[in-house]
């Protein structure tokens, strides 16, 4: 067994494709399915359900790959010692995976980008996950840091630091009846056709509190996991939406769109960098987390 095998069924856990998995790591479909194959008669179990495509992986499979993300997580975590005792001050290379809950996406480029000014040679895979998802990669290794909320629900066991904190608003068409307000309840935003994010997303657990606490129980007329599917339905279906204001400018200004604050009640809750606190740290996340102390929105 070696790293390039465990590398590959990463990647096609993560991919979940032959093809794109090779892809991603530069070799050829049959090669990649030969190591893992190679893989699968060294440790004398079946990793990978067969079938005419990715089906999955096997109960012993699933095994496999926690180990797999440990041992891949230890031995990135060693070259990044090795080079800083090789005295390369403290040059950092390699990529980083975070998980980024749907909310802070256009956030997170305003991370990475200070972690870049101090270590160039870094590069990034960002995924979009649930903050139950991100505390779950986070326990399997299969992604390094996350970006969720810090205050909302618990995050034990985690070190973490504040990036920003998130506030809401109402998110109409700009011919809509508020559009003019400088602000709106949550009694009155319940009232509108609403497109929210799923019941399993903690901004929308977040939203249905604010909600409750107005004494409010809305029933929205559409629900999805993506925060581009709410702003597309605001803009072509008319719905309105709730959101964290700085998704007004997040992605340039959003024409025909206006963004009203909410208020009674006020709901702000932070948002920040979470990993799992080990001894030692790894190199790149104690990078990361200086990077954070340079959080800056522009």
């Amino acid at each position: 067994m070696d790293i390039r095998q465990l590398q590959y069924l990463a990647a096609l856990a993560r991919e979940k494709h032959f093809t794109r998995a090779a892809t991603a790591c530069s070799v050829t479909q049959p090669t990649l399915s030969g190591r893992i194959r190679q893989l699968e008669q060294e440790l004398g179990v079946p990793i990978v359900e067969r079938g005419q495509r990715y089906i999955g992986l096997t109960p012993e499979g699933d095994r496999v790959l926690k180990w797999a993300h440990l041992i891949l997580d230890n031995w990135q975590n060693l070259q990044q010692e090795l080079v800083k005792i090789k005295g390369k001050k403290g040059e950092l290379v390699g990529r980083m995976v975070l998980g980024v809950i749907p909310s802070a996406l256009p956030m997170t480029s305003f991370l990475t980008k200070a972690m870049n000014a101090m270590h160039p040679a870094v590069d990034f895979t960002i995924l979009s996950h649930s903050s139950e998802e991100i505390i779950r990669a986070l326990s399997d290794f299969s992604i390094e840091a996350g970006i969720t909320y810090l205050d909302n629900e618990p995050v034990e066991g985690l070190m973490s630091a504040e990036l920003y904190r998130e506030n809401y608003c109402l998110f109409i068409s700009d011919t809509h009846e508020y559009a003019g307000r400088e602000s709106v309840t949550w009694f009155e935003a319940a009232q509108q056709p609403l497109a929210l994010l799923t019941p399993n997303m903690q901004n929308r657990r977040i939203i249905d509190r604010a909600f409750a606490a107005a004494n409010v129980h809305p029933s929205p007329r559409l629900e999805t996991n993506s925060i581009m599917n709410l702003i597309s339905s605001v803009r072509s279906m008319n719905l309105c939406s709730i959101m964290p204001d700085y998704f007004k400018n997040a992605m340039g200004a959003l024409e025909g769109i206006k963004a009203i604050p909410l208020a009674e009640p006020t709901v702000s809750h932070a948002v920040g960098l979470v990993a799992v606190n080990r001894d030692p740290l790894s190199p790149a996340i104690a990078a990361l987390f200086q990077a954070a102390k340079k959080f800056k929105v522009h």
